[in-house]
């Protein structure tokens, strides 16, 4: 097995754990708030990177954590995280997931509008395609629209807010530091929300602290995998793969909650996958040629 494919194997398998780690969160979203779920995940996520940080020998704490960049990024995760478990909490997994695939695009674009990346006529059609292609998903105005999608895209734009953020973060700060930043800052969001809005605190009982554990140990395998994965091969190839989280949304959503998405929703995200591999091939190959 060549590097590449071990590499496509682990994004695979990558996707798979964040699209179960998606429906756990939208299970225990039938007894807690969208807010308690946040702050408890911001917990047990910071607490599990933080013991992994100090157990390597690398502690926990880094003053880059004040750096202005990662607190950037980390405000943009909060923001896509806040959004995207609310709309799980209130739209199907596979719609939500759906709206999700646009993010690619969405960072190639603004990678050309904010870091100056060069983007040809071709690529900037294919982000059009596949914003119309959400727009199939979402149909704004028709009657089978429901406005929680809007939270999806607000999850979608937040997190793509994020990726962006992290190619301009310091090279000296790992991918944990900034997965343990960024849980961290869940948790004052979390309880803030939850003490504006009114909202009454739940006690899990011991099942629910053991699907939230399992959360954050998923969510933690998936962030260790998704890391090997790029690190491996083509990257432009590997990356091709994170597309089989749709897929596994479909299985998960039909398993577990007995989801069947329309055909506009199938239409839909088969655009925007579409679009998003032209793109990610096509800067590949433009890179290669720059590099010949």
């Amino acid at each position: 097995m060549t590097d590449t494919m071990r590499g496509a194997a682990l994004m695979v398998g990558a996707m798979a754990c964040f699209a179960v780690e998606d429906a756990l969160i939208k299970g225990l979203s039938d007894v807690f708030s969208p807010a308690q779920i946040i702050w408890m995940l911001g917990l047990g996520g910071a607490a599990a990177f933080a013991v992994w940080l100090q157990v390597s020998g690398k502690g926990a704490w880094s003053p880059l954590y004040l750096h202005r960049r990662v607190l950037l990024r980390s405000g943009c995760e909060v923001f896509g995280t806040l959004c995207f478990v609310s709309a799980l909490a209130l739209i199907p997994l596979a719609l939500a997931s759906a709206v999700i695939q646009a993010t690619p695009l969405v960072v190639a674009m603004g990678a050309a509008v904010f870091l100056g990346a060069t983007v040809g006529w071709r690529r900037w059609l294919a982000i059009s395609v596949g914003f119309f292609g959400v727009l199939i998903i979402i149909r704004p105005g028709g009657a089978a629209f429901d406005p929680a999608t809007l939270l999806a895209l607000g999850g979608m734009l937040g997190l793509a807010a994020r990726d962006l953020a992290t190619r301009t973060m310091p090279a000296e700060i790992s991918g944990a530091r900034l997965s343990l930043h960024a849980f961290a800052a869940l948790l004052p969001t979390g309880l803030a929300l939850q003490l504006i809005l009114g909202l009454d605190f739940v006690m899990p009982d011991a099942a629910q602290l053991g699907i939230l554990a399992l959360c954050v140990a998923i969510g933690m395998v998936g962030y260790l995998t998704i890391v090997g994965a790029t690190r491996l091969g083509d990257i432009s190839v590997v990356s091709s793969f994170r597309y089989s989280r749709m897929l596994f949304a479909l299985i998960v959503g039909g398993i577990a909650f007995g989801e069947r998405p329309d055909i506009w929703t199938l239409v839909g995200v088969s655009i925007v996958i579409a679009t998003g591999l032209y793109t990610l091939i096509r800067e590949a190959r433009l890179r290669n040629a720059s590099q010949a």
